[in-house]
């Protein structure tokens, strides 16, 4: 695998995917970007954006392994990882025979992921984390490239359960997926009120994502880009020496060393996407408000004031250029 062929390879899945998702050019490549770094993605959006049908694509376009969790209130987490079942055997015997749950996939759609209990969600938390699965004192190993992709509707909160800053740190991005314009939202209709459906084509499957995967990891990062991503993170602490006054007013705590890992992995990954073989400050730049915005809360004051984090992550970089 070398960058032309990286490159080459992103730009035949981001044109395949095109075919059917209309617009939200920025969140399939972000969604490419987290798929290659190895992490995971959380999309959040009102009903209706494609957000389940942008993680179908994906499964269909890459030629992976492909589940899908619906998550409700009363689901539990042996209907996530799966359980130890009592098998009875032709001659009688009888033994428990792990039946594998959905997780056990390549790519782990988990649809609605606000509305299971706290207890089901954290069943997702060794398999984003470790890559593996433990049950009945026995721990598995899943299916590789793993990849686990969340939807989560901002407006319906009746019913729903928040995800916990634990968990919520495990995602690679957040993506937020927007409206689409006037003529986006005709192609839309157009398309999906039409008798032809497209055929979507096999552009790559599992070897060739783990070879991008591994030559994402060797590129290499400057001192100075390093040091600026380091920063970035810092700066999201409202005790840091580099957080502006914004942060220090309306922040409760910062971001974890986990940002700023995902602020490198993803930089790497688009710098080969633009054909580079060094990560730059603009990666570094483009990448802080999916890969932060989810790993620092505001105080009770910056909630009263209706501020979101991609306002304060603004602050940030215009801070650390002054």
């Amino acid at each position: 695998m070398q960058v032309e062929d990286f490159a080459r390879v992103v730009m035949e899945i981001e044109k395949e995917i095109g075919r059917v998702m209309v617009g939200q050019r920025d969140i399939i490549r972000q969604t490419l970007i987290c798929l290659l770094a190895g992490g995971n993605v959380l999309l959040e959006g009102v009903p209706g954006l494609g957000k389940t049908m942008l993680v179908r694509t994906i499964s269909q376009v890459l030629s992976m392994e492909f589940s899908r969790i619906q998550f409700t209130p009363d689901l539990m987490p042996a209907d996530i990882a799966g359980t130890n079942i009592l098998s009875e055997e032709a001659g009688g015997s009888r033994h428990f025979r792990f039946q594998q749950g959905p997780v056990f996939a390549n790519i782990v759609l988990a649809d609605e992921i606000n509305r299971a209990t706290p207890k089901t969600q954290s069943a997702l938390l060794e398999a984003m984390q470790e890559k593996t699965v433990t049950v009945g004192g026995k721990t598995r190993t899943l299916p590789q490239p793993f990849f686990v992709l969340a939807t989560q509707n901002p407006l319906e909160m009746e019913g729903t359960y928040p995800l916990p800053e634990a968990q919520m740190d495990r995602f690679l991005f957040k993506l937020l997926v927007k409206y689409p314009g006037e003529e986006e939202l005709a192609s839309i209709i157009n398309i999906t009120t039409g008798s032809d459906s497209p055929l979507l084509k096999q552009v790559a499957g599992a070897d060739t994502i783990t070879a991008m995967s591994i030559l994402a990891r060797e590129v290499p990062v400057g001192e100075r880009v390093l040091e600026m991503a380091t920063r970035l993170v810092l700066a999201t602490h409202p005790d840091s020496q580099y957080a502006p006054e914004s942060v220090r007013k309306y922040v409760r705590y910062g971001a974890s060393p986990r940002g700023g890992q995902a602020l490198i992995a993803a930089g790497k990954v688009r710098a080969l996407m633009e054909g580079r073989y060094n990560v730059a400050f603009e990666d570094i730049t483009e990448l802080a408000y999916p890969a932060l915005r989810h790993r620092f809360f505001l105080n009770f004051e910056g909630e009263a004031q209706g501020l979101v984090t991609d306002e304060l992550i603004t602050d940030i970089l215009q801070h650390l250029k002054g």
